[in-house]
């Protein structure tokens, strides 16, 4: 699906109460209130900056770029927005697919991340032979370091960690994510 179906379809089932994936709990509907919210700021707020427009403008193939995502994922939420605003600013070189990670287990499995199912995950794929590329995600390094080192305080819970990495993103502005796809779109012929 396109970026408007994806957002069309999370606020379809926010509507009903429900969110994407088969856990529909409070806990998770809330999260995914809270994404739409993080989306929506990003959306009006993303700038994408000089290096990255640069390496775009240089690219001269077509690219299909596929997301593994959920409406619940908070790193999605901060992220997938700024990959659409890549994909808009392409002039029609990068067409963006989102697709449900729980729903494609077996395409989620081939990417793992420390044997986890993390998301976002970016697929990077030639439009011409159908090759795979390159693949990235499921956050910024730096947003994954901080990750990790939280994970190791075992006085923070869930809530907490994702308080602090959320934090982190807001400080960070997208510049973190905008500079390692700048470093992607670099390995693109």
């Amino acid at each position: 699906m396109n970026y408007e179906a994806y957002r069309s379809i999370i606020d379809k089932l926010l509507a009903e109460g429900k969110t994407t994936g088969n856990d529909h709990s409070e806990f998770m509907i809330d999260y995914t209130k809270m994404n739409v919210h993080r989306m929506n700021r990003l959306d009006k707020t993303v700038s994408l900056n000089e290096d990255l427009l640069k390496e775009l403008n240089r690219i001269e193939k077509k690219y299909r770029f596929v997301v593994l995502t959920e409406a619940w994922c908070g790193d999605a939420s901060q992220i997938v927005p700024v990959i659409n605003q890549l994909a808009n600013a392409s002039g029609g070189k990068i067409t963006l697919d989102l697709i449900w990670r729980d729903e494609n287990v077996e395409m989620m499995d081939r990417y793992q991340t420390n044997g986890g199912r993390a998301i976002p995950k970016l697929v990077v794929i030639d439009e011409a032979s159908g090759t795979e590329l390159a693949h990235w995600g499921p956050r910024p390094a730096l947003a994954q370091e901080l990750v990790t080192e939280l994970k190791k305080d075992t006085s923070l819970g869930l809530a907490e960690v994702s308080e602090k990495l959320h934090y982190w993103y807001a400080k960070d502005k997208t510049q973190a994510i905008q500079k390692e796809l700048t470093e992607l779109l670099q390995h693109l012929a």
